[in-house]
């Protein structure tokens, strides 16, 4: 692993438990599968169909014509169809349920693959009680993030409203990256993934971090314009439908409210922080370019999938949010989060631990 004086890495250190180290990615990817389907699920309006929540009975769908009428007949009670989908058919309703059912169904599976294999490896012995905790609350997390999906589900079924609380479904977003966020560190811990041997500045490293919070911002404010459809009010890039600054950034009351309710101003600061993400992740590139080679792989992750993530980010605007630009877009803000995060991993000092085999 070495190819200069200043590209040497620290090994895996021994202690490294690879097994369990996989298994956590695997969870990791799971979650990243969730908040893909998630947003598919929520791109293709079907966020709303299942108008109940049942943990246990809710892992089988419908099965006879005469379950899905009956479920169909739940849906047509609320102010989604009669507002917007009145008339929908029972063929079209089993697509948009069949969307949300399987979101729900890859919560439930993740909560399996995640139970069974933590208490083998606590029986055996695998872990210790340090990393045993961080694991339970990972878990504790994963149950909450559940119990938000259904809070905001709710927000989506009364008091006429036709979609779920941006403010709910930001916090749903944002909980599921930080689990998400949270397990991927833990598998580069548990797994022994290499960090530089060459210090590293403290300023940097605060950068590095600053670069992942700036992503994680963005996604939620991606999800603000999701939960509100600012996406279409501009399909001009980069101005603003012929202006560089649109108009009536702060025409609601109080100020405050513009930056998660107005469309211009919702679609505008994500587009201005997007560029900032792009601004902090170059000047971290010249800075690091002599890191590391482990640091120096993570930040051409990070810039390919910057790069991607524009490209996506611009084609969904220009095309009004077209269906696959926009899962696309997606599914690149997570990839991009985690290799933020792995860039940080790499150069942060290793601390002394144990209790793996």
């Amino acid at each position: 692993m070495t190819a200069s004086a200043v590209t040497y890495d620290v090994a895996a250190p021994a202690q490294a438990d690879r097994a369990v180290g996989i298994w956590l990615f695997c969870i990791a990817a799971l979650i990243a599968m969730m908040v893909v389907v998630g947003g598919l699920t929520r791109l293709t309006g079907s966020g709303l169909s299942i108008t109940e929540w049942q943990p246990v009975t809710g892992v089988i769908p419908p099965l006879s014509q005469a379950d899905w009428q009956a479920e169909f007949a739940k849906y047509q009670g609320t102010p989604q169809y009669e507002l917007l989908n009145r008339g929908m058919g029972l063929a079209a309703f089993k697509d948009i349920y069949l969307w949300e059912w399987t979101h729900r169904l890859l919560g439930r599976f993740l909560g399996f693959v995640f139970l069974v294999p933590f208490l083998a490896f606590l029986w055996q012995r695998r872990i210790d009680g340090r990393i045993a905790s961080r694991l339970g609350v990972i878990f504790l997390l994963g149950a909450a993030q559940g119990a938000l999906g259904w809070w905001m589900v709710q927000s989506g079924l009364t008091d006429g409203r036709v979609l779920v609380s941006q403010y709910r479904l930001a916090a749903h977003l944002g909980l599921a990256t930080i689990l998400f966020g949270y397990v991927f560190w833990t598998a580069l811990e548990i797994a022994g993934a290499p960090r530089v041997a060459r210090p590293v500045t403290a300023g940097n490293r605060i950068a590095a971090f600053g670069l992942a919070g700036l992503v994680f911002v963005q996604m939620l404010l991606g999800a603000f314009m999701a939960g509100i459809h600012a996406g279409l009010a501009f399909n001009t890039w980069p101005s603003y439908a012929g202006r560089w600054v649109p108009l009536g950034l702060f025409n609601l009351s109080p100020w405050w409210r513009n930056h998660f309710e107005n469309h211009a101003m919702v679609h505008f600061q994500h587009r201005m922080v997007g560029y900032l993400v792009a601004i902090v992740a170059a000047v971290l590139f010249w800075r690091l370019k002599n890191a590391g080679r482990s640091a120096r792989i993570a930040s051409i992750h990070v810039a390919a999938l910057l790069a991607l993530q524009i490209t996506f980010g611009v084609v969904t605007v220009v095309t009004s949010v077209a269906l696959a630009p926009a899962a696309l877009h997606q599914i690149c803000a997570l990839a991009l989060f985690a290799s933020a995060l792995w860039w940080a991993y790499t150069i942060t000092p290793q601390e002394p631990r144990g209790g793996f085999r």
